[in-house]
């Protein structure tokens, strides 16, 4: 009874929390459709928009939103019925799949096409915790205005796309840059990307071993959109094709990390006091921030062997999430990090398989006997995916983090601080169901840690009810034996979301 009470106090909070939000935003969004030209007749035009992602150290065990789907990116054909990292994947779009939504009179004025959304998201917790204020997760109307322009003599487009926000939980207002890029084609074979950008790569589902670009966990753990799980950073990406293979070299002039948990709005374990910690002892990080100096490298080298395609990898930077702490200060660090890595993906009977490698070069803790630092780790990530039924797909994957030098981590672990296992193992489950002429989509998500003993639920709902608009309802569903593994820590943040969209 205390927890039905509780959930509806929570729900009433969130409701009103973003009420005056959401009519802001809507007052925005439907401002220009009110006063736009009248829509064409049928036949003429308005085409359905397609749907378009330490302390605690985060580990690259865990994400998964739209890909870059730039041409070069040379991922292989997906049979029919099966969607690669299935309905995440496809919310992204493509740019020219952008670049053909209808333009508002913004765009009518400025002579640039600019699309959008407008989102109102609120989310409950499930449960009462002790360290959190707030009842809720996720309160906030979300305002994305994107646009482009390209100059055809000089082969260049600028994309630009932002969201501006009024969050309910912070009770304050915030603006996120999500793209500001220049593409230059200087030769039929290369291309420069400068800017603010969202990178990705690899072969995984909601799983990254090789992807060393920012990612937004506490997004994806609360309930919003999931291509938010790929934060913007700030970048230049170049990329040579040719006959015998395909390179991509991203420099990155200063490091950016991961907008990691921090106990800001989600509970965590905290090694140091050996318990759940929340808002009261909020993690605080030493960040490498010298232009030019703590600068990143990704290099990916990439062709089709027959119906395959095969990738190597390389990065040189630090840990994205924090990945050591400073005795003398207390606060969180970020060593130095090599990786190097190779992916396989390709048809596999009737659907897709992959299998992706990964050696995480401890660069500070090559002997592994410092307590401060993170050991090197190897990963390793095979999946398979198919369709099952009509417009049923279904995938499966495996997940394993081998902890280097575990006998002088073990040595050398401060007394009263619980050990990591040697060995760190993920299996996931996807299953995704289209109905009502693909309107309806019906998602369910699993990680489940036999190693660890906890695991995590991504139930989802969603249904388009006109070309414009947009209902979801989804949870994020935590349950573990101890508070100190990965999932099991976060299990008082078990939250249900519901949002509403509109797209322009």
């Amino acid at each position: 009874m205390k927890k039905r009470q509780a959930l509806g106090n929570a729900l009433r909070r969130t409701v009103q929390i973003t009420a005056l939000g959401w009519i802001c935003v809507l007052c925005t969004a439907l401002g220009p459709v009110l006063a736009a030209e009248p829509s064409l007749p049928a036949g003429l035009g308005g085409d359905k928009k397609e749907k378009t992602a330490p302390e605690p150290q985060l580990p690259s065990g865990l994400g998964g939103a739209a890909e870059d789907t730039s041409p070069e990116d040379g991922e292989p054909d997906v049979p029919r019925g099966l969607s690669g990292s299935a309905e995440e994947k496809s919310k992204a779009g493509t740019d020219q799949e952008q670049s053909e939504r209808q333009s508002s009179v913004w765009g009518q004025v400025l002579d640039w096409p600019v699309h959008g959304f407008a989102d109102l998201r609120a989310g409950p917790r499930l449960y009462s915790d002790p360290v959190q204020s707030e009842d809720g997760t996720l309160a906030e109307a979300r305002l994305q205005l994107e646009t482009m322009k390209y100059w055809d003599q000089a082969n260049a487009q600028l994309d630009v796309s932002s969201d501006f926000i009024l969050d309910g939980i912070e009770e304050e207002g915030d603006i996120d840059l999500r793209q500001l890029r220049l593409t230059w084609t200087p030769i039929s074979s290369v291309d420069i990307r400068a800017g603010r950008q969202v990178l990705s790569w690899g072969t995984g589902d909601q799983l990254f071993i090789n992807d060393l670009f920012p990612k937004d966990w506490q997004s994806f753990l609360i309930g919003r959109d999931v291509e938010y799980l790929k934060a913007p950073g700030d970048a230049v990406r170049v990329g040579w094709f040719t006959d015998v293979a395909n390179f991509n070299l991203v420099y990155t002039p200063k490091f950016d990390p991961d907008r990691y948990i921090s106990g800001e709005r989600l509970s965590f374990f905290h090694p140091g006091l050996g318990r759940i910690a929340g808002a009261e002892n909020e993690i605080h990080t030493h960040k490498p921030d010298d232009w030019f100096t703590d600068d990143e490298w990704a290099l990916r080298a990439y062709r089709n062997l027959g119906r395959y395609t095969t990738a190597l990898y390389a990065y040189f930077g630090y840990w994205k999430s924090p990945g050591g702490s400073d005795p003398g200060t207390g606060k969180s660090t970020f060593p130095q990090l090599n990786v190097y890595g190779a992916s396989v993906q390709g048809p596999v009977g009737p659907g897709i398989g992959n299998i992706e490698i990964g050696y995480y070069d401890s660069e500070q803790d090559r002997d592994g006997d410092d307590p401060f630092v993170n050991n090197s780790e190897f990963r390793l990530l095979a999946g398979y995916e198919q369709e099952l039924a009509h417009e049923l797909t279904g995938s499966v994957q495996y997940y394993l983090e081998h902890m280097q030098d575990y006998s002088a981590y073990r040595n050398n672990l401060p007394s009263g601080m619980e050990a990591r296992d040697e060995d760190r193992q993920v299996l996931t489950l996807r299953l995704t169901k289209l109905l009502m002429n693909q309107d309806l989509t019906l998602s369910f998500f699993a990680f489940y840690s036999p190693t660890d003993e906890d695991i995590y639920l991504r139930p989802r709902a969603s249904y388009e009810l006109s070309d414009a608009w947009t209902a979801e309802i989804g949870g994020n569903i935590f349950a573990g034996e101890k508070d100190w593994t990965f999932f099991g820590q976060f299990e008082d943040n078990s939250n249900l979301y519901a949002s509403l969209r509109y797209s322009f």
